[in-house]
């Protein structure tokens, strides 16, 4: 269901970005980037040499989900490793959803993003008699060691090393605490012309003030929708947003049912969305019920290494049987020499709440975590949208399928990244257009943000209960029909008062959650992370879940 992808695929140069002499057109519009992490950033530091950049941040720029992954990114490099091995471990990990072309894709430019990442200067865990001198680790669904990483802190590691790199480049506008509203269509224009993309409504927070920022190009590249949970592992950043702007621009939204919950969070009251590396796992902790009992035993002969959403099923299933609260992640037997050098930042931070990792199992649950699906795009991060662009875990490309593959998200952005700026890059800029003000003249400052702390306590409250792990018809119907009403309250207030972030974020996550609910309802099996009591099957062959934007979403 994805787009067809140009012939010319990203190169795979190493050369630092920023050492080549600009070469833009004076007085070009900018190619807008909305969020600044791994895939923004790619994109960015990619596209600047030929275009002016400006890159939105609606918190600060260190806040986003790249900076909070811990495991890895994806490399085939090992001697034992292959393109066609990576494919296939894609393959199985996403339950027969996965598009082969873009598993493909992914996988024989993992050497080069690699390659990219390391020229940059990101301080990757080495090993002189590893691939590239890189150490590799091993996580749940891999079937050799192939994960690239910075010890337990990967994310952070690159996001940092690129942010700075951004920082420097003369030619990328960086504006922290900008939230982009929605994208500038032909419709805000007035024209009957077939549709397209002119730039971005943003709010900047600080000074409360709407712009109209034109463009030659938009590249949405916000994240996922974990924070429609009640628990989740990711930062206050991922509402949505560049899923919910291109759904109301006109563009397709594709397996949003697909919700991954990681098995692993940390469960303490003082801290709801800490992850536990997959990576734990794969160098060996096991997950234990408190008599001691191997969790996964009855469950998957993989064990601790099954994919995600077994294992995160496991959990669930067994937390309910005994009436748990958590289950606990034992990696004691590894030894406080091991836990220090290859898990410092989780050892750091469990010390920090009371917990010796080497010598106490660690409490965990499971916690949304990542969005398989998203907007449209092919493998250069096109929409249905002409100059409407989007990358990394606000797309649907088809790699991800009913569940993704441990540290295949990074890689994604890597490489659909440098894919994306070739092809804004190569293509002329789009049409200039004279873009109308955003219009403020019939609202007014809102008066009860209690409303929107109430509705937005509503919405992550139902999802976590009624479209969580394990779903069925009638909870997924009840989910939709509160969501609507939320829907219809939160529209009134947005048309009535003036926007805040708050307001923004609310209105983008209850779209998403009406879109997750319809396409769960949609889907009559169970399949990777979608599992229904009521179809507990799974069929012998199916398709991606394809939401075509209607008259009520107009």
């Amino acid at each position: 269901m994805i787009l067809p992808a140009a012939a010319d695929p990203a190169s795979d140069e190493v050369d630092p970005v920023g050492t080549r002499p600009a070469e833009t057109t004076p007085g070009a519009l900018p190619v807008v980037i909305v969020g600044a992490g791994l895939a923004g950033l790619t994109v960015a530091l990619h596209l600047a040499d030929r275009r002016p950049v400006v890159l939105l941040a609606k918190r600060n720029f260190e806040e986003a989900a790249t900076a909070w992954a811990q495991g890895g990114i994806v490399g085939v490099l090992g001697d034992d490793d292959s393109f066609d091995l990576h494919v296939r471990d894609t393959q199985e990990a996403g339950a027969g959803l996965v598009d082969e072309e873009a598993a493909r894709f992914i996988a024989e430019h993992s050497p080069g993003a690699i390659e990219w990442l390391v020229a940059q200067g990101v301080p990757f865990t080495t090993d002189p008699g590893g691939p590239l001198g890189l150490h590799l680790t091993r996580e749940g669904g891999h079937t050799v060691r192939r994960i690239a990483h910075a010890n337990d802190a990967t994310g952070e590691a690159i996001h940092e090393t690129l942010l700075a790199l951004a920082r420097r480049h003369p030619n990328i506008t960086m504006r922290e605490r900008w939230m982009a509203i929605d994208v500038i269509t032909s419709r805000h224009l007035g024209r009957e012309e077939p549709s397209r993309c002119y730039g971005v409504y943003a709010l900047d927070i600080d000074r409360q003030r709407v712009e109209a920022l034109p463009a030659s190009a938009v590249v949405l590249a916000t994240g996922g929708v974990g924070k429609v949970y009640r628990y989740t592992t990711n930062p206050e950043t991922s509402t949505g947003d560049g899923i919910a702007m291109a759904w109301r621009a006109g563009c397709r939204i594709a397996n949003m049912e697909f919700i991954q919950f990681h098995p692993t969070c940390l469960y303490h009251p003082l801290e709801r969305n800490f992850l536990i590396t997959e990576a734990l796992r794969g160098e060996g902790a096991q997950l234990k019920l408190p008599d001691g009992t191997r969790l996964m035993a009855g469950h998957d002969p993989r064990l601790e290494l099954a994919p995600r959403d077994i294992v995160a099923r496991a959990i669930d299933f067994e937390m309910k049987r005994h009436g748990l609260d958590y289950v606990c992640l034992d990696a004691t037997h590894l030894g406080e020499d091991f836990l220090e050098e290859h898990f410092p930042t989780i050892r750091a931070r469990c010390l920090e709440l009371g917990i010796d990792i080497a010598r106490q199992p660690i409490p965990v649950v499971p916690a949304a975590h990542y969005t398989c699906g998203g907007v449209v795009t092919d493998l250069e991060g096109r929409t249905d949208l002409p100059g409407l662009f989007a990358v990394g875990e606000t797309t649907y490309t088809g790699l991800h399928g009913a569940n993704r593959l441990a540290s295949n998200s990074l890689l994604e952005c890597v490489v659909v990244g440098r894919s994306c700026a070739a092809r804004i890059g190569a293509e002329p800029p789009g049409p200039p257009a004279t873009v109308p003000a955003w219009d403020e003249s019939r609202v007014e400052n809102a008066d009860e943000q209690v409303v929107i702390s109430q509705n937005w306590d509503e919405l992550r409250l139902t999802m976590w209960n009624y479209v969580g792990i394990v779903r069925t018809t009638r909870r997924l119907e009840r989910a939709l029909r509160r969501i609507r009403l939320l829907e219809d309250e939160i529209d009134e207030y947005y048309a009535s008062f003036r926007v805040s972030r708050d307001l923004l974020e609310l209105r983008n996550l209850v779209a998403c959650a009406e879109l997750v609910v319809r396409s769960a309802l949609s889907r009559h099996e169970s399949r990777g992370l979608h599992y229904s009591r009521d179809y507990p099957y799974t069929l012998p062959a199916t398709l991606p879940t394809v939401i075509v934007p209607g008259p009520r979403d107009a």
